[in-house]
């Protein structure tokens, strides 16, 4: 089969496209014939060797296709079934073999497309606002990267639950892809202080909740955007990890929460997982929230697809065709 592989971790230079054998199952994996691979900024961080994985190896954290092997002793699935899953790396290829108990089934009117970019940034964004901070009509939340995958998302469920969204962007044309997803109200970082515009877009009264996977470059600032026992979520490190900070900056600046989640806690347990994807497919299927897949390309152009992610050239979600 066709894969992606990283032979030594490094830049966008190391993906290296090549034929390697196609997997077969253990006796609890099922075989799955990728339809389409999400591109995500946590595939940068094992290239880069950020993630202690030994190489060579394949990237990809999130794709759909169909079941076309199943081992001894999965029950539960068959060939023929068309699934997705996430927190797998492997899917950069035109197979992998998945741990059965980590596929979801993907239901009528959701297309293999949408269920690949779904997977990791449509699964973030619900534990995002469904559980580690549950939004509430009448919210005023700060969503950064608001044109990105999980922006987009995030900002779509946001307004759908009835807050009032605030996005930082980092152009014109994504401060209006921003709005048209939700967005009341746009910040464009470059050239505005975050800081005080949310001010004075709430009036002084501050927000509930920061979402921030920018990390490095938008951190103690997000802080000060959080009324008093507000709560600031760092789910991602597009700019760099956040240093360690004295915690008692959360007491100055009016008893603050912090938390930094991932998607493989919240979904580590099967009825969870399954729990996330039933709701995002719901509120898909609904027209709520979209999947706006900005980006497709060809398999064998994933260095491409990592520089335009990687030069913030990207809005949406990015997938890759086998």
């Amino acid at each position: 089969m066709k894969a992606i592989q990283v032979p030594k971790t490094g830049g966008v230079e190391v993906l290296t496209f090549l034929d390697i054998p196609t997997p077969k199952p253990k006796p609890n994996e099922a075989i799955v014939k990728i339809a389409a691979a999400g591109v995500n900024y946590i595939d940068v961080y094992f290239r880069e060797g950020r993630y202690p994985v030994t190489p060579p190896f394949i990237l990809g954290q999130e794709a759909s296709g169909v079941v076309s092997e199943v081992g001894s002793d999965v029950k539960d699935f068959k060939p023929g079934e068309r699934v997705a899953y996430t927190g797998i790396t492997g899917a950069y290829a035109e197979f992998e073999a998945v741990p059965a108990d980590r596929l979801v089934r993907v239901p009528p009117g959701i297309t293999d497309h949408q269920a690949a970019a779904a997977m990791l940034q449509g699964m973030t964004a619900q534990y995002l606002v469904r559980h580690t901070y549950v939004v509430k009509p009448g919210d005023t939340i700060v969503a950064h990267a608001a044109a990105g995958g999980v922006g987009l998302i995030l900002c779509q469920w946001a307004n759908h639950l009835g807050a009032n969204v605030i996005g930082t962007v980092g152009s014109k044309d994504k401060a209006a892809l921003a709005k048209a997803n939700g967005c009341h109200h746009t910040i464009l970082y470059r050239d505005e202080d975050f800081v005080a515009r949310t001010k004075e877009i709430t009036g002084g009264k501050m927000c509930s909740v920061v979402y921030d996977g920018i990390g490095k470059t938008t951190f103690p600032a997000s802080l000060d955007c959080l009324a008093p026992l507000g709560m600031f979520v760092s789910f991602g490190s597009a700019s760099g990890q956040i240093d360690a900070f004295n915690i008692n900056i959360l007491q100055q600046k009016g008893s603050l929460f912090a938390t930094r989640p991932t998607l493989n806690t919240y979904a580590a347990k099967r009825a969870d997982l399954l729990d996330i994807a039933d709701h995002l497919f719901a509120v898909v299927k609904s027209g709520a929230v979209k999947i706006p897949i900005n980006q497709k390309y060809p398999l064998r152009d994933a260095a491409k697809a990592h520089r335009d992610l990687e030069s913030r050239g990207t809005t949406g979600s990015s997938i890759l065709i086998p």
